[in-house]
């Protein structure tokens, strides 16, 4: 097999292409897609039956990739130090380069995260940061193996990358820093002590 019909790089392609992709996750599944498409992002709205006021988290392969796309403050310098790779999404104002993105909720701020997977950080690499959320219908658990994922989306999701074991991991904690104090929109992997603990000393 080359590295260019490696299932990687056909996932990195059909995600640049704007469809849909399923991907292991440090936390769960995910399904994803370019960013920048709004017929790209429309896919995901549609397979999962996502109401379009709730916004679709961004997927980076690293801190300087998210720096690129979200206002980065001293707070979320502190955060991503100490928990990316990992199951946190950080809430912030929109940059330039990510302001016409069609993500659904509010368009000024945007959700990004690093993940803590190969495979993840591995199609990111080639294909920049994604939209990716957690690989359900909407308001149903989360899917924990690859055969789920494609009894779920079928041929909606046009490449799936699976994890050899079933992923059981918790969805990541959501923290805003957008909108003044820091404040967390949803409980997950990193408790809020820690959270607490990694701001102690930011302005």
């Amino acid at each position: 097999m080359t590295l260019r019909s490696s299932p990687v790089a056909l996932a990195a392609r059909a995600a640049h292409a704007g469809r849909l992709i399923a991907l292991p996750t440090d936390t769960v599944y995910g399904i994803g897609t370019r960013p920048d498409d709004p017929l790209a992002t429309t896919r995901i709205f549609e397979a999962k039956g996502r109401p379009r006021d709730l916004e679709l988290p961004v997927l980076v392969p690293s801190t300087a990739a998210a720096r690129e796309i979200a206002a980065f403050d001293e707070r979320a310098e502190a955060l991503s130090f100490r928990f990316w790779a990992g199951p946190l999404t950080i809430v912030l104002r929109r940059t330039a380069a990510s302001r016409g993105w069609e993500l659904g909720g509010d368009p000024e701020t945007i959700g990004v995260r690093m993940p803590h997977h190969p495979l993840a950080l591995a199609v990111l690499s080639l294909a920049g940061p994604l939209a990716v959320t957690s690989a359900n219908r909407s308001g149903e658990p989360t899917v924990e193996t690859c055969a789920g994922l494609t009894d779920v989306f079928g041929e909606a999701v046009d490449v799936y990358l699976c994890a050899s074991e079933p992923l059981l991991g918790r969805p990541s904690t959501v923290v805003d820093l957008a909108s003044g104090t820091w404040r967390v929109l949803r409980a997950g992997a990193v408790p809020d002590d820690e959270l607490a603990e990694a701001l102690r000393d930011v302005g």
